[in-house]
């Protein structure tokens, strides 16, 4: 499933009917809010690849190690020590810490939606959750345990081999299995129905005038919708927004384009109220604090800045209702058990 930013834009560009908002530069088109809505309608179902197809063995599998401390050097840190179901699957810290309790120099991504992105990590290093799995395990400053130490004892468990004969029969226990057991159970990390879904379903009372009014913005005026596009709010893709600092992000990836320097993923905006503090290095404490650092522009000028990130010129009220518009996109999700771990 491809996910690419230039999608959303061109999907509005061949719709029939656009308007001008007032503030906006005369050259700027903008959907009507019905055509709008049509861009953020839920999927069915989460894709998978061919190969590890969601099965109820796995996903169980999945999440046993997911939440197992004993996949890390220490016997103390588990996947969910920093996608906490608690923290809309990050941490809720500014930086994510890792082995020996040492911060690290970027925040914890949510893996809530991943299923649906392409790269994964902040700076898209990792090209499939498959890939992405076992990547934070053997980092030495993460998690700090050598693969085939994990797998040893892995293999040494009778739990966790009755667990992978159920979900991979006639599969060798292996690194790759493990990897596909994990991303098993996060392509099951979705977020849930959200007011924000009634309303495109179309129930007008699911959500206030207010929100209804900070939706036309975020799509047109405020420019989120620029980045933020489709059901998840994300265009899955990597944008330089101005941020402070010498981190790279994509462009250590990829250091001959320039509008990859200082490039992050575009993270989810679903439950994103739940998620403060934001951006890839939690710099900014609150929701109404991003909008105003959107607002401006930026915080430094380089030719790799994108495009749409230039000052808005909000008012209080316009700002207002992009805050109440971003809050109808949180979902009450029941709560997620803790497993039982093999022995």
């Amino acid at each position: 499933m491809k996910r690419k930013a230039f999608v959303y834009k061109l999907t509005v560009a061949m719709l029939a009917v656009f308007r001008v908002v007032d503030g906006a530069s005369t050259t700027d088109v903008f959907p009507t809010r019905e055509e709008a809505k049509k861009q953020y309608v839920r999927p069915a179902e989460a894709p998978y690849p061919s190969g590890n197809a969601p099965t109820a063995e796995r996903v169980l599998l999945g999440k046993a190690l997911f939440f197992d401390p004993r996949l890390s050097g220490s016997g103390s840190i588990s996947c969910a020590s920093c996608h906490n179901p608690g923290f809309s699957w990050g941490d809720g810290l500014p930086r994510a810490i890792g082995q020996e309790r040492k911060q690290m120099k970027r925040r914890t991504p949510t893996v809530l939606n991943a299923a649906w992105a392409e790269l994964l990590f902040w700076d898209g290093r990792a090209e499939s959750l498959e890939e992405q799995a076992l990547l934070p395990i053997q980092a030495s400053g993460e998690m700090n345990l050598p693969l085939k130490k994990m797998l040893a004892a892995i293999v040494l468990n009778a739990g966790y081999q009755r667990l992978f004969a159920a979900a991979y029969p006639g599969e060798v226990v292996e690194l790759r299995t493990v990897a596909k057991a994990i991303a098993s159970f996060e392509r099951t990390v979705v977020s849930g129905v959200a007011p924000f879904d009634f309303w495109v379903g179309g129930d007008e009372g699911a959500i206030s005038e207010e929100a209804k009014r900070g939706f036309d913005l975020f799509n047109n005026k405020a420019r989120c919708a620029s980045c933020h596009t489709g059901w998840a709010f994300t265009d899955y893709g990597f944008h330089d927004i101005g941020t402070e600092g010498d981190d790279l992000g994509r462009g250590a990836e990829l250091p001959k384009l320039e509008a990859m320097q200082h490039a992050f993923k575009t993270p989810t905006l679903r439950n994103v109220v739940e998620r403060a503090p934001y951006l890839h290095d939690g710099s900014v404490a609150s929701i109404e604090e991003a909008i105003d650092a959107y607002d401006r522009g930026g915080r430094v000028a380089r030719n790799g800045v994108a495009p749409d990130v230039r000052p808005l010129h909000l008012t209080a009220a316009e700002k207002k209702a992009v805050v109440a518009f971003l809050h109808t996109l949180s979902s009450i999700d029941p709560p997620v058990a803790i497993p039982m771990l093999p022995h």
